[in-house]
């Protein structure tokens, strides 16, 4: 952490008020896009099957992040995917978000609803573990729209 704050000429002390912790600075995109998705949330149209408003709010959210977030994105999933204590985090943080999500929609079932968001953000990783070999930007919406269209299918598949 030293070696990173000299290289970067910043004190601890702005680095902490800037960031919570390391962990946070290590999932800043993730974190960016979950932000965004909460944003966009808050202002698309809910109208419809729920499913189909929180996959549009998703693809809205992926156009709006910029190449950068793009090339940084990919790095950060692999780093998750390396640090069990990072992997533990993300999961945390994972489940903050899934609770504002749920807020937004508080009149509706809680167990119903809880059940989609979770339903949609396991086709979420989904899509990504499809996109992490190659990362191709322009493919993320399309993974997640073939995701998420197979998700009916998938909810009846037999034994």
């Amino acid at each position: 952490m030293d070696a990173l704050l000299e290289q970067v000429e910043v004190s601890r002390r702005t680095f902490f008020r800037n960031f919570h912790s390391k962990e946070d600075v290590a999932l800043t995109a993730v974190k960016q896009l979950w932000d965004i998705y909460l944003e966009v949330l808050d202002g698309i149209e809910k109208s419809g099957p729920l499913a189909d408003v929180f996959l549009a709010a998703m693809l809205t959210t992926l156009e709006r992040m910029d190449e950068d977030w793009y090339r940084r994105f990919p790095h950060t999933l692999r780093l998750i995917a390396d640090s069990p204590a990072l992997d533990g985090y993300t999961l945390r943080h994972c489940a903050e978000v899934q609770t504002e999500i749920a807020c937004r929609f508080d009149e509706l079932n809680r167990l119903e609803l809880r059940l989609l968001i979770e339903f949609f953000v396991a086709t979420w990783r989904c899509a990504l573990d499809e996109w992490l070999p190659d990362c191709t930007p322009g493919e993320l919406p399309a993974l997640l729209r073939r995701a998420c269209s197979t998700m009916n299918s998938a909810l009846s598949l037999e034994a």
